[in-house]
């Protein structure tokens, strides 16, 4: 009987236990972020719940597991299973804390500072500090599991002695990866790109949507997703409209007939923007760039506070205009000269030969 009921109530005390502890944990924290709900650490904490259950349930049952004496033949394999998971699990509440408290800084900044710009560089720069000590974290936890292998830890000192080599190798091996975590780190702490940010890469134009230790992600105006590494940004140039201001000057280009009543337009395009809510309204001009013997080349330059807006001003300008010009100036559009050519003044050029005189000389009737 002693069998069976010593392991059944070292066993269900410690999960009944780890429960008890695990709830009124748990209740405390809701009762803190009630209390203290202008900020969210007590609720981000309230996530390392099941991390922090294992921590308990692995910790007491690796120290009651000699007095349950269950299985007591594999006792050595049990006690290191054990052993493992209360490093996994402590490695995973560790990352859960560090987590949530960088997440509550960053939340406070964000509250505080109101620039997009500067909100967005702390964000991308917290992203990349926690996947660096979720990284840092993983690489301990698994040395501390492979340490609880008395062979590993006969390994150590032969590991030790070639390490000199094995860096270099390895170093040899990963030169790429190596160049990208370095890159990445630039990129966080240089403030180059930041998440949110409009980039222009390649001659694709989108958004920076993840950026990691190793690629970056920009998601594209069609919802396509561009995946890179992230050494192409500190070895290549690259477009960043969301660099310093966002505020950007969007072109409209039309091409019309030399006659177009170039004031009229003028007037008509600061009536467009002054209907277009996406008009910042800090510039609005139209000029004429160039001219060619069918047409002249008109621009309108217009200002909005971002990409998003400076490209609703452009389409909006461009389609209005020539909806306008269509119905109040047909006359302005391009147009295809068919009329007969003037000839030039003071009749035939001398050095024409006898064909071509003969060609303007006009036609003669009857005989002869």
């Amino acid at each position: 009987m002693e069998i069976v009921l010593r392991p059944l109530i070292v066993v269900g005390g410690c999960v009944v236990l780890t429960l008890l502890i695990g709830w009124a944990t748990d209740l405390l924290l809701r009762k803190a972020d009630a209390r203290h709900n202008e900020t969210p650490l007590w609720e981000l904490l309230r996530r390392g719940r099941i991390p922090y259950q294992l921590v308990l349930a692995a910790a007491l049952l690796r120290g009651s597991y000699e007095q349950a004496r269950l299985l007591p033949d594999h006792r050595v394999a049990v006690g290191r299973t054990l052993t493992l998971v209360l490093i996994g699990s402590a490695a995973w509440l560790v990352v859960r804390i560090a987590a949530a408290i960088v997440e509550t800084s960053y939340s406070r900044y964000a509250r505080v500072h109101r620039d997009p710009a500067r909100v967005r560089r702390v964000r991308t720069q917290v992203s990349l500090i926690m996947r660096v000590v979720a990284a840092v974290v993983g690489v301990v936890a698994v040395a501390a599991m492979l340490l609880t292998f008395p062979a590993m830890r006969a390994a150590g000192a032969s590991l030790l002695a070639s390490a000199g080599i094995l860096g270099i190798v390895a170093g040899v091996a990963a030169q790429s990866t190596l160049a990208n975590l370095f890159a990445g780190l630039q990129i966080a702490f240089g403030d180059m790109v930041r998440l949110g940010d409009v980039v222009v890469v390649d001659g694709e134009w989108g958004t920076v949507e993840e950026i990691t230790l190793t690629f970056l992600t920009v998601r594209t105006w069609d919802e396509r997703r561009i995946t890179m590494p992230v050494s192409y940004f500190t070895s290549k140039p690259f477009e960043n409209w969301s660099r310093g201001t966002p505020q950007l000057t969007g072109v409209v280009y039309w091409h019309v007939d030399h006659s177009a009543p170039l004031e009229a337009m003028r007037e008509k395009l600061r009536d467009i923007v002054r209907e277009c809510p996406a008009w910042d309204g800090r510039s609005a001009n139209l000029t004429v760039t160039d001219a060619t013997p069918n047409t002249i080349q008109v621009r309108a330059l217009v200002t909005a506070k971002d990409s998003d807006d400076v490209w609703t001003v452009r389409v909006t300008v461009r389609e209005q205009m020539i909806r306008w010009l269509c119905a109040e100036h047909p006359y302005a559009l391009p147009r295809v000269n068919t009329a007969d050519a003037v000839p030039p003044p003071g009749g035939i050029p001398a050095q024409d030969g006898p064909a071509t005189r003969r060609a303007h000389e006009p036609p003669r009737t009857g005989r002869g």
